[in-house]
């Protein structure tokens, strides 16, 4: 089925999960996506399901995914945003019954099973792309256009930080589950702060890290830092620890750095129930906006807008009319080697060299 953005019959997405992921971010973004129809949201969940009723009215609660597969010709996509575990067989029960598949980020715990997944849905050309909704971040782009137009010069070092400050832990299972079931903060904040630095650097060619367990539990205060094929070095923190959290980013290049505080308010704004994409969406205020200059002769540069509704707007394209996807698969395998690489360093103290891309 295909989709002329509005005019033609809507792609049928059936969400699965929802937690925060489904909640927050996937539900909202596609339910505002025109050529996409939130047809089917899958949780066992009788509070969350109730959810889903009140603000979806016009969408189904399917309470199994055995239900959701044997009932596949329905739908043309399957959004998968459940534990990390769970990612990689969901995945491939999605394209085995012949959907095109979106998996929130982490993609997969191991990167072999991230290699297996693109084999199987090159196999079968099939569509499978991951959510990585901070390429869209305010800041992101903005960074990233000012290391296109040269203002930084040669970047040499990049610092990026997803830090809060949370001393009591939830008790979720990304604070408290295990490691090798993807739980805390290296697979969770560090998917999108090395998904980041990658794509704004280039490969890793090496990888030093340092996790730490404050709270008991899952890493909660943790540091990667990479060097890039290229040269650049990334120092990445993210800490549920941290009672006076640093700057977002501080790019520090030959000609000139940029630093910005703060988070981009699209994740604020769908917290708050607001729908995605109106004429001020991912504007953000000049308060918030980064710093470019020298020492003390610096002034401020206006963000770009932010954009996650367009990673659904992409899907859909992708799905529909065979554009490019919005997140490539083999961009993210090399993340979770990144990720593998970080776990081996941690647990060894030495650098480690991910495989080769």
């Amino acid at each position: 089925m295909t989709t002329d953005h509005g005019t033609g019959p809507d792609l049928h997405v059936a969400l699965i999960g929802y937690g925060k992921g489904g909640e927050v971010f996937h539900a909202p973004l596609i339910d505002a996506t025109p050529g996409l129809r939130l047809a089917a949201v899958v949780t066992a969940n009788p509070e969350r399901g109730a959810a889903v009723r009140a603000r979806y009215p016009h969408t189904e609660v399917i309470t199994s995914t055995d239900e959701l597969w044997r009932r596949a010709g329905e739908f043309e996509i399957a959004v998968v945003t459940t534990p990390n575990e769970t990612h990689a067989p969901l995945a491939r029960a999605g394209l085995e019954a012949g959907l095109a598949v979106v998996v929130d980020k982490p993609f997969t715990v191991t990167a072999a099973d991230a290699r297996a997944l693109r084999a199987e849905a090159e196999r079968r050309g099939q569509v499978l792309t991951v959510f990585h909704n901070r390429r869209w971040d305010s800041d992101f782009l903005t960074l990233w256009q000012l290391i296109e137009d040269g203002e930084l010069g040669r970047v040499h070092r990049f610092e990026s930080r997803f830090e809060r400050w949370r001393p009591r832990p939830r008790g979720t299972w990304r604070e408290s589950g295990a490691v090798e079931d993807g739980a805390g903060l290296l697979y969770d904040l560090g998917s999108h702060l090395i998904d980041q630095a990658v794509n704004l650097f280039g490969p890793v060619r090496a990888v030093y890290a340092e996790l730490e367990s404050l709270r008991g539990g899952a890493d909660d205060d943790t540091f990667v830092a990479l060097t890039h094929a290229g040269g650049v070095r990334s120092h990445l923190w993210m800490s549920a620890m941290a009672a006076q959290p640093g700057p977002r980013f501080r790019v520090l290049g030959d000609r000139a750095a940029y630093t910005v505080d703060g988070l981009d308010g699209q994740e604020a704004r769908l917290g708050a129930g607001e729908r995605p994409g109106g004429a001020d969406w991912g504007v953000e205020p000049e308060s918030a906006w980064g710093r470019l200059g020298v020492a003390d002769d610096t002034k401020a540069v206006p963000g770009q807008r932010g954009d996650y509704p367009a990673f659904y707007a992409q899907v859909r394209d992708a799905v529909g009319e065979g554009d490019p996807v919005p997140v490539d698969v083999h961009e993210i395998i090399h993340g979770l080697d990144v990720i593998e690489a970080a776990l081996r360093s941690a647990r060894t103290g030495q650098v480690v060299e991910p495989p080769r891309t």
